[in-house]
């Protein structure tokens, strides 16, 4: 404990001459910092561990990681702090890598160091090493402390097993709003809308006062299931009976809502009358919405004003070429992707993995380099064949060529989601559940052949995509076709 109040006094003397150091540190503070570092005659572990957090926070992990590897001594919040980077960032599976090196050299874990391992693990969706960590907590005599109680529940959400999170949720007595709001995330996330309102209603008649967060998960699981009425009434309690005033977070929620609904002139309407400027989030959520119903004047809007904001955003040039390829306007879409290259913007690749026997397979569009492709596209094959049979008809609306429907069919049939699942099909019993994560939100075709997929072969298959979880079950998805 005097350790932790050290390293607190510190960060909060750091702060005083730099500003906000290390939580929002920035080139300009993190630089001065960096100078009385190289200043100080002796570093203690202190000084090390508090430029590792703020460069790490900064989303230097590399300058983090040089700094974290020079330490001549290292504790627990040493550790903890670069696990967290790694974490934070998306690197779950270097962040569980240090976590058993750590072990090794036998630094205890705390709470703190759990809790990043954790979010590592939900990050990435590792569930089975999620698992493990859960063991490591109980023997740890820590499982019904609250933010390790909550960061197992935040874990088995993402990671696909809501079951396992509302129980623990359930178990756990002293919850506090952060714990509610993970629950309510959660089930938001999953498609459950109606449970998330209700665990909202349940935390408001407990006594418990709803923060920002809450809105902003209750205002998302509306949106992701068309509860247009129930996220308006929401989004006015928050102002009207909690004096929350909304920020871009709450108003982009809005937007997706209305607009996800298909009324695109009431979503457009509600940004020009918000008192704040409309940020890239908004008209972000404008342009998701024109693409799924197919509005190319409104797109064209709002990817005027992302051009703006975020040119380097790549995903509005891949919404709106897409808009154009399923209006037949390919020359649009053509110009758009030359934009795009000429403007140096980098288009981050779509990609899918799975875990098999505690091994994470990965997999892109088109992939050839998997030692078992043959057999995956063997597989998918067999597939295509029995899809036809039952009635499938590829979506090509959204293929980016202006090629045959033949050609297009045969491009669908690679994508990352689909290759991941013929591959977990050849490598598991027969009747588990499947359980698959992309990077990218899941495209029309991929969403319909899961659910041919999963009535063919009798097993579930759930996907995470960059929005929300997808449970494909005898033909249908837990989304109800709305996403």
């Amino acid at each position: 404990m005097e350790y932790h109040d050290c390293w607190i006094c510190t960060k909060q003397r750091w702060s005083k001459r730099f500003g906000t150091f290390p939580k929002n540190a920035t080139g300009r503070s993190l630089g001065c910092a960096r100078d009385m570092f190289d200043e100080m005659s002796e570093r203690n572990v202190v000084s090390w561990t508090s430029m590792i957090e703020g460069n790490a926070k900064c989303g230097n992990l590399d300058a983090a990681r040089q700094l974290f590897d020079k330490m001549p001594e290292k504790n627990v919040v040493s550790w903890t702090a670069i696990m967290t980077g790694y974490a934070q960032l998306g690197y779950g599976e270097e962040a569980l890598r240090l976590f058993y090196q750590m072990k090794q050299l036998g630094v205890e874990p705390d709470q703190l160091t759990f809790a990043s391992v954790l979010q590592a693990c939900a990050c990435s969706a590792l569930l089975s090493e999620g698992k493990q960590v859960h063991g490591h907590v109980i023997r740890s005599g820590f499982e019904w402390h609250i933010v390790l109680a909550t960061a197992l529940v935040d874990m088995y959400a993402k990671c696909g097993r809501i079951e396992d999170s509302h129980r623990i949720f359930d178990s756990t007595s002293a919850r506090d709003v952060v714990a509610w709001n993970a629950m309510i995330a959660g089930y938001g996330k999953h498609g459950y809308a109606r449970k998330a309102l209700q665990l909202f209603e349940q935390m408001r008649q407990s006594g418990l006062r709803p923060t920002r967060i809450s809105f902003t998960n209750v205002l998302s699981a509306c949106s992701h299931a068309g509860l247009v009425d129930e996220g308006c009434y929401y989004f006015n309690s928050m102002t009207q009976d909690y004096n929350i005033i909304a920020e871009s977070e709450q108003y982009a929620c809005m937007v997706d809502l209305l607009g996800r609904a298909g009324r695109l002139d009431e979503a457009l309407a509600f940004i020009q009358k918000m008192p704040i400027e409309p940020t890239a989030d908004v008209w972000g959520a404008l342009l998701a919405s024109c693409r799924i119903h197919g509005n190319m004047w409104l797109g064209k809007l709002a990817a005027e004003w992302l051009f703006k904001l975020r040119p380097d955003r790549a995903g509005t040039y891949v919404a709106l070429s897409n808009i154009y390829s399923a209006a037949g306007r390919w020359d649009e879409a053509a110009k758009l992707r030359r934009l795009l290259n000429d403007r140096g913007v980098k288009k981050e690749p779509g990609y899918s993995w799975v875990q098999v026997k505690n091994k994470v397979h990965t997999f892109s569009v088109g992939d050839t380099a998997h030692p078992q492709i043959e057999h995956i596209y063997a597989m998918l094959d067999k597939l295509a064949g029995q899809m036809k049979t039952a009635g499938h008809v590829p979506n090509t609306n959204f293929a980016l060529h202006d090629v045959d429907d033949e050609q297009k069919e045969h491009m669908l049939y690679h994508h990352s989601e689909k290759l991941a699942i013929a591959f977990a099909l050849l490598s598991t019993p027969p009747g588990t559940s499947i359980q698959i994560v992309k990077n990218l939100r899941i495209c029309v075709d991929c969403h319909t052949a899961a659910k041919f997929i999963s009535k063919i072969v009798g097993r579930e298959i759930v996907i995470r995509d960059a929005n929300r979880f997808h449970h494909f079950k005898d033909g249908l998805c837990s989304c109800g076709d709305y996403w």
